[in-house]
């Protein structure tokens, strides 16, 4: 009779038993593959990494998903927006990168900047800078707004995949004014020509009444990082002459959060400059792109 070897005895008693991962465990195990926020993955790659059946990796991704915990777009899987937030540390960074150029951007035009990320269907405000307009206002510093009614949000919006927007907007959109968009399928429309307008977003009383705003998204490699908008009196606010600047201005908090290989670290935005590509009839031809009003 072959003799056993106590110490594979016991080895194989503990794989019989292994209990198998608990949710926790899986999910653990999933959120671990992604080593920072630039990793981006297959399905197939995540299940490898993790060592999970895809079936598996599957349902439990598209919860983390619904959760915010993960994005997934074109290019696959990566960490969403609560992850990257975690601790309040992506947040804090933007507003830092942010803050004197925000500033700069208000002295020059002497309207109201927000500084916005999307958290879900909403729009957290990071920063506010304004004078007397802005106390008329009801936006705050750590409140929230429907991101589909301002022009901030808008701009974010329109860098998502439109099954994330599908997604978040499910459950239908909320009437804020008699000018808010109220279905979805009006608000990919407006998402289009956002787009279309490399990325301005213009909103008239969508929000709040008597209010014009025009924003454009920060962007990274995995989508929008946060919202840039002025907002003013709809009378007098004249949003075609400041949307170069605030285009200017999100440009340059991107160099600074994201530097390019082999540039600078950061940059220098000079209050009254802009691009020579933003010329009077360029703009003229990106804000016509609509119909007959911004929405």
């Amino acid at each position: 009779m072959a003799r056993v070897d106590p110490a594979e005895s016991t080895a194989a008693t503990r794989r019989s038993t292994r209990v198998a991962p608990s949710m926790i465990e899986r999910m653990t195990l999933i959120m671990e593959v992604f080593e920072d926020r630039s990793t981006r993955l297959t399905l197939e790659e995540v299940g490898i990494r993790a060592g999970l059946p895809r079936s598996t990796v599957h349902r439990i991704l598209d919860q983390l998903i619904g959760l915010d915990w993960v994005e997934h777009a074109s290019f696959g899987y990566c960490l969403g927006r609560r992850a990257r937030s975690f601790g309040g540390s992506i947040d804090g960074e933007v507003r830092a990168a942010a803050a004197p150029l925000l500033h700069e951007l208000h002295m020059r035009t002497g309207m109201v900047v927000h500084l916005t990320v999307l958290d879900g269907p909403e729009c957290v405000y990071l920063d506010k800078r304004g004078g007397p307009f802005a106390s008329s206002l009801p936006s705050r510093v750590g409140g929230r707004g429907p991101a589909y009614a301002t022009a901030g949000g808008k701009a974010m919006l329109a860098w998502l995949d439109p099954r994330r927007v599908d997604d978040l907007y499910g459950e239908g959109l909320v009437r804020r004014t008699d000018r808010t968009i109220t279905d979805i399928a009006t608000l990919h429309q407006e998402l289009n020509r956002i787009r279309q307008r490399r990325g301005l977003a213009f909103e008239e009383g969508e929000s709040v009444r008597g209010v014009a705003c025009v924003g454009v998204s920060i962007r990274g490699g995995d989508g929008p990082v946060a919202g840039i908008s002025l907002c003013g009196d709809a009378r007098t606010a004249h949003l075609e002459r400041v949307a170069p600047l605030v285009v200017d201005v999100a440009e340059e908090v991107s160099r600074i959060l994201i530097p390019a290989p082999g540039g600078p670290t950061r940059g220098r935005w000079v209050a009254g400059t802009h691009a020579d590509t933003w010329s009077a009839d360029a703009l003229d031809r990106l804000v016509s792109i609509q119909t007959g009003r911004w929405v």
